[in-house]
């Protein structure tokens, strides 16, 4: 008599790359494109202290000398181009390439915590509202209608406005980013509030959780374990979607001069900065930055979109 050894289990990656999400991923050209993109984008954001040619931080490095020079390809008989700086260069002579990378740093930074913040605060009221009720459900979505009245850029310069007004002025530049985080997390809560509300209404009728309150399981256990894991589908396409809002909001705000300091750009300051020299010839200055600010949030939109529809049952 010969026995068999019944096979061990698939693991993590070898379910996912036999999923519906990743046959969907791979057959969608115009998300993979996007996935590279993206992917791109972080790294040359994580590592641009290692492959940026220049540190447009380092001010012993700058030299006035190379402010304004266009792009080294371009033939202009008004300047001269420098094999150094392919993209050109700023008004303090600092490169474009090399700002670019930076710039996207801090605007990745501050989307990603952002998002996060706003996330975890929106899920957190959203559970409470769904699964509570009664006086915390009403007062929370009063909370929530309220601030839809009101667009997300004017939420963020109301709390900006009042931490500026609130703090030392020697203390602006320090805590700007944490801020921004602050500012931009507490205008896009509502999103992730409104929609964790309505799985959870749906998940605390169903049996599972009944058994899970009659054998005397906490309610906050009972949110966390039980009902949290099966209302993060739509939780996680809301935020990748975000991502590119949040991107954009920190732009605007440092575009307007409320943003990041001088001294740590981010896109939107390039983009200022570059914006007063627009007229006087050199659009290289607000041209390379608005184009990468574009292209980040371009993929990230089509990266959500496509994560929308392969989470939609009813398109597979």
């Amino acid at each position: 008599m010969t026995t068999t050894t019944a096979a061990p289990p698939p693991g993590f990656w070898a379910r996912f790359f036999d999923s519906d999400i990743w046959y969907s991923f791979k057959t969608n050209p115009v998300a993979v494109g996007a996935a590279i993109v993206t992917l791109l984008t972080f790294f040359g954001a994580a590592f641009a202290p290692f492959i940026a040619p220049f540190n447009p931080y380092d001010l012993a490095s700058l030299e006035l000398m190379n402010a304004n020079r266009a792009p080294y390809w371009l033939d202009e008989t008004w300047v001269q181009g420098d094999p150094r700086f392919w993209l050109g260069t700023d008004d303090q002579g600092r490169d474009i390439l090399s700002t670019i990378l930076f710039g996207a740093r801090v605007s990745l930074m501050v989307g990603f915590f952002a998002v996060l913040f706003a996330m975890v605060l929106g899920i957190t009221l959203g559970l409470m509202a769904g699964f509570l009720g009664g006086k915390v459900d009403a007062f929370i979505m009063r909370v929530a209608d309220v601030m839809l009245s009101f667009p997300a850029i004017l939420i963020a310069l109301l709390v900006d406005g009042v931490f500026r007004v609130s703090l030392p002025s020697e203390m602006h530049q320090q805590i700007a980013v944490y801020v921004l985080v602050l500012a931009i997390g507490l205008s896009g809560w509502v999103n992730y509030g409104r929609t964790v509300r309505g799985s959870t209404l749906v998940e605390k009728s169903k049996e599972y959780v009944q058994a899970a309150r009659v054998i005397g399981i906490h309610p906050a256990k009972i949110m966390v374990r039980h009902i949290l894991p099966n209302v993060m589908g739509p939780v996680m396409v809301i935020a990748t979607i975000n991502l590119a809002t949040a991107i954009l909001t920190e732009a605007t705000l440092s575009f307007l001069g409320v943003g990041v300091p001088p001294t740590q750009p981010s896109l939107g300051t390039l983009i200022r900065v570059g914006n007063d020299f627009l007229f006087s010839g050199e659009w290289w200055m607000t041209l390379f930055p608005g184009g990468a600010l574009v292209i980040m949030v371009l993929a990230v939109n089509l990266l959500g979109d496509w994560l929308r529809d392969a989470l939609n049952p009813k398109l597979r």
